[in-house]
């Protein structure tokens, strides 16, 4: 078994080739090609399944992956090929749901611990009944971020490349604006793995007893949401909300209230994520429309693939190009990528013979994206996937399509958006 530190060498030396070639490309004097995509399946390791939640400028994936026998999910790191468990806190589950995006070699996550809950919350969506604890990761080894605000719960989202590691914490408050089983406060923190027992708390929007922070960036904007602790357990949340400067701010709504999140931001300050359509009153299946905000220009909608009804931004680089997952109104999910104002089935821009993408959780500056597979052949989740820009105008491209999933794999995407905070189900 090699060690963690010849990984570690190797992967760095391969992605130095790799960036050098990418450089080389992008200084030539040719103009602009169509941009198609490679597609090149995750191994996995032990399952039949995974899915890619983030992808930063050093090519590191992360997300989570099934364990043998699709028993339990594990966070997991992919690496040049190679793929690397990070372990757990005792419990049977952990992973890694939202972009990591910092390239200071730390990861952030959600995980197990080996108590039960005592009340029963399914904070983290794993369905075990266990409480769940956010986690930071570097150089081989996972660390429980602490509980310092008397609840049971905790998870982490997203971190910067100076230990800032952001997400939300729950406090011993019993609050009444939960749906059960939810039952305590959770509120917005930020935590530094230097000193990880004194973590910062965000504030939230007056009125809102409950927040969450979702993404950082290495000025030390932190996008999340605000509201009652309700809205997170199956409608999203009241406010999309931005912090910098030491206050919070309300990004807007399309009009709707109840599923409003911000779950991205670059190094320009420009944030992605998803808001409530106008009018939506059906808190079971809540409608809503992927966007961009700038400070300049405020809320730009991002609309569904045509034929689709909802659309929901994950991931965002900094040319501002925003990844995601399109759905139509019988639940069917498929990849898109938004750049230049449109929004485009990321399976008609695929080489043929490639996979069927079902979400894209995340796009790094080189373009590189990633995400999740379905197997037409089966019928079940195939594996996580990288997407890998190839120019060319003559390129050739899969025939994109709109596939009918079965009902078992609607109900496995809710979960796994639940874990991003916002299936309607009474879970967070």
């Amino acid at each position: 078994m090699r060690s963690w530190m010849l990984r570690y060498l190797t992967a760095t030396f391969l992605f130095a080739i790799s960036t050098s070639t990418w450089l080389t490309g992008q200084n030539s004097a040719q103009p602009p090609k169509q941009i198609r995509y490679r597609v090149l399946t995750l191994p996995t390791e032990g399952g039949t399944f995974g899915a890619g939640s983030g992808i930063n400028n050093l090519g590191w994936i992360s997300g989570n992956d099934e364990t043998a026998g699709n028993l339990n999910q594990e966070a997991t790191l992919w690496l040049y090929g190679l793929t690397l468990p990070l372990g757990s806190l005792g419990g049977p589950n952990s992973g890694v749901p939202f972009p990591a995006k910092d390239t200071a070699g730390i990861l952030e996550g959600i995980a197990d611990l080996s108590t039960p809950d005592p009340n029963g919350e399914n904070f983290c969506a794993f369905n075990d009944g266990f409480q769940c604890s956010a986690f930071w990761w570097q150089n081989g080894v996972i660390t429980g971020l602490p509980d310092t605000l008397g609840g049971n719960n905790s998870r982490a989202a997203s971190a910067d490349n100076f230990g800032n590691v952001v997400g939300w914490e729950e406090t011993s408050m019993q609050d009444s604006t939960c749906i059960p089983p939810a039952v305590l406060q959770y509120v917005p923190v930020v935590w530094n793995i230097k000193d990880p027992r004194h973590p910062k708390r965000l504030p939230t929007l007056s009125g809102d007893p409950d927040g969450a922070a979702v993404a950082i960036n290495e000025h030390n904007q932190v996008v999340g949401i605000s509201g009652p602790c309700g809205d997170d357990d199956g409608l999203g949340a009241r406010h999309a909300v931005i912090w910098q400067n030491g206050t919070v701010t309300n990004l807007g709504t399309f009009g709707g209230q109840f599923f409003n999140t911000a779950a991205a931001i670059n190094s320009s300050g420009v944030v992605a994520g998803w808001l409530d359509a106008p009018n939506d009153t059906n808190i079971c299946t809540p409608n809503c429309y992927g966007f961009v905000w700038t400070q300049q220009q405020g809320l730009t909608k991002i609309l569904p693939v045509s034929g689709d009804v909802d659309s929901l931004g994950f991931g965002i680089n900094d040319e501002g190009q925003v990844v995601g997952q399109s759905i139509d109104a019988d639940g069917n999910s498929r990849a898109f990528i938004w750049q230049n104002g449109k929004t485009v089935d990321l399976n008609s821009l695929t080489l043929p013979g490639s996979p069927f993408l079902l979400f894209a959780g995340d796009i790094n500056n080189h373009g590189d994206i990633t995400g999740q597979t379905f197997d037409q052949s089966t019928g079940q989740f195939g594996p996580g996937f990288v997407a890998i820009p190839v120019e060319g105008d003559d390129v050739p491209t899969g025939d994109a399509q709109n596939i009918s999933l079965p009902e078992n794999i609607h109900q496995e995407i809710r979960q796994h958006l639940g874990q991003r905070g916002w299936v309607p189900a009474p879970s967070r």
